[in-house]
This record gives C-alpha cells, structure tokens and sequence, in this order.
C-alpha cells in the first residue's frame, strides 16, 4: 500500500550518530558493512526535501547527522573518502568520482535549502573545497552530480559567474561523450546502459535551466527519451537489470530491477517538466513512480509497511527482502521530488 503521507521513519531505521548505514539483512542493520559517503550525501539531501515539505524539526537533526559525516569524510585535498567502518576508522584511502559526486550534489542542495545560516556555511566549505577535483572528473556519473549541485549552488549564488561556467565545462563534456557514442538508434553516452542512467539527462536539463544552451536540452531530450522508450514497455517501467545491463547490439538484461533507477527516472522527468513545460514527462514520472507501489514486472510492492525501508530490489523471484540505505533513500528522493509537483 502507498503511504498516505511518508514519514522519517525508513531513515530514522538505518541512522546512528555517526550517520546512515550502509546495508541491512532483512530490516536489521549490518553494522560490519559500516557507512559510505555515497549514501550519507544522498541521505542530506532527502533530510533536506523532507524538511523543506513538511517542515519537521527532525529532519533538520538527521541533515546535521548527515552533513556532519561529509565534513569528517572529506580530505585536506578536498576530495572524500567513501569507506567509514562501524568501528570510525576510514577504509580507503580516496573514494569514488561517483562518491565525490554525490557529495558535492549534496552540498549544493544544502546552499539553496532551508537549512540554517550555520549549516549553509559548513556546507559551502565543502562544497568550495571539493570542486576543484572535479576538473578531473572521467566518470559521466560524477559530472552529472557535480552538475546538479552546481545548479542548486546557482540558486544559492545567481550572481557567481565561475558556477555557470563551471556548468558549461562539465556539461560539454557530456555532450561530447554523447556524440561520439550515440549511434542511429543507441541515444546515449556510453556503450552500455547500467546504474543510474537517469542521472545523466537529468544533469543536462539542469545545465540547460541554468545556461540556456541549446544543445543540453537537444542532447537531454534525446537521451531521456532513450530511456523512456527502452525501459517503460506497455505502461510497466521495467529498468535495465543488474545481471548483464544492456550492452549496445546486445540483449538487455531485465532482472534484477533496483530502486535507484525508478528514483533517477523519476528525478529526471521531474527536471526535464521543469526545463520544458511538457506534461508527457509528468506521465512519465507517475508512471515509473508507480514500480515501487506494485506496478512493476511481478506486481509486488517495494516498500516495507513495518519499517518504512525499501526493499533492495525485484528478482526473477521475486523482491529482495534486503533493505539498504540506497533503496530506502531512492524512495525518499523521488517520493519528496514528485510531491515538489504535487503528484502524491
């Protein structure tokens, strides 16, 4: 069943005082797969929408878990770690580009939130810190995030020219990698579709509501619609599975089905409706959207009415009883996204 009106409840299960964990067996946290800052960024953001919709004090308490984690998590040279083990010892040396990614979307939202003057100050720290590496970003993911926290730092900042020529440089080069990739039919940026590919159009219609440039919204549109068509089939959104993705002139893989494809889809359509004004992709967003409450392949419901989490994902049997931080945040996110618009 939907949730009449969506509680703290999924994050509140999988946070301590440290921050978010990263994993659970069933609905019970595993503490030996500790925390990553990949979920903990995620987890800011969510706390933030939550605040921003429902204006709970709690949720403001969460945020500052969450951005407390980035700020030990972040180093001198201003990139992160991504590891922390249950015990507080990092354990790596540097994260992922996808990692810093995230972490600097989060920051960004943090700027154009609700959130105190205090919080907003820590958050620009990092943020000023963090970019920089950036420069050097290879993974597209990681540009797509950096993207969207610049475009939530534009917010923040209207008037800071570095911010959209920050945009222009990052943007570009995903448009670059669109065009040598994409092939008659194969709209895309890369020779394969995996995980989070929404997050890449989604990044472009920021760019595009933050420059005007034309061939960000030609580029947004085509990939985005790519997705559409391969992975929304007879009204059911049926995302690229994990056991093989869809590899160009290959065969897609259609199990198994995770959460976070639903939510960037969602996020997507959402920013694309922004940017364009054009309702199709309301539809969209309902319609993906509706996977998690049944609408799917095998017709289950992803969300848990005892917890509040999310399961981990759809099977060829079935769901994933495992349930995650990146799952639940999935649902938060596109949940607070869609209700941004009214949609819920």
């Amino acid at each position: 069943m939907r949730p009449l009106e969506l509680s703290l409840d999924g994050l509140i299960a999988l946070t301590d005082e440290v921050g978010m964990f990263q994993h659970a067996k069933f609905s019970t946290i595993d503490r030996k797969e500790g925390y990553a800052t990949d979920d903990n960024a995620r987890a800011l953001i969510a706390a933030l929408r939550y605040h921003r919709s429902f204006d709970d004090a709690y949720s403001l308490t969460l945020a500052e878990t969450y951005l407390a984690f980035l700020l030990h998590m972040q180093r001198e040279d201003g990139r992160f770690h991504n590891f922390l083990g249950f015990d507080r010892g990092y354990q790596d040396e540097v994260g992922s580009e996808d990692c810093m990614g995230h972490a600097l979307w989060a920051c960004g939202c943090t700027l154009s939130s609700n959130a105190p003057d205090s919080m907003k100050s820590a958050a620009k720290e990092l943020f000023d810190k963090g970019l920089p590496p950036s420069h050097g970003f290879k993974s597209p993911r990681a540009k797509a995030s950096t993207i969207l926290g610049l475009r939530c730092y534009h917010d923040a900042f209207p008037d800071d020219g570095n911010v959209v020529s920050n945009v222009d440089t990052l943007t570009k080069g995903l448009v670059e990698q669109y065009r040598v990739e994409a092939d008659g039919d194969w709209r895309w940026f890369e020779a394969y579709l995996t995980y989070a590919n929404a997050r890449l159009p989604q990044a472009l219609f920021a760019a595009y509501e933050c420059t005007k440039e034309q061939s960000f919204l030609r580029v947004a549109l085509s990939s985005f619609d790519f997705l559409v068509e391969t992975q929304v089939l007879e009204g059911v959104f049926q995302p690229v599975g994990t056991d093989g993705w869809f590899m160009k002139d290959g065969e897609r893989a259609f199990y198994d089905q995770q959460p976070i494809e639903a939510s960037c889809m969602v996020e997507a359509a959402l920013t694309a409706f922004d940017a364009t004004g054009e309702d199709r992709h309301l539809e969209t967003a309902m319609t993906v959207f509706e996977w998690y409450h049944g609408r799917n392949a095998q017709q289950v419901h992803l969300l848990s009415p005892e917890t509040g989490t999310c399961y981990d994902g759809i099977t060829p049997e079935g769901l994933n009883r495992n349930q995650g931080a990146e799952a639940t945040l999935s649902y938060y996110l596109a949940y607070l996204k869609m209700r941004e618009h009214n949609l819920v």
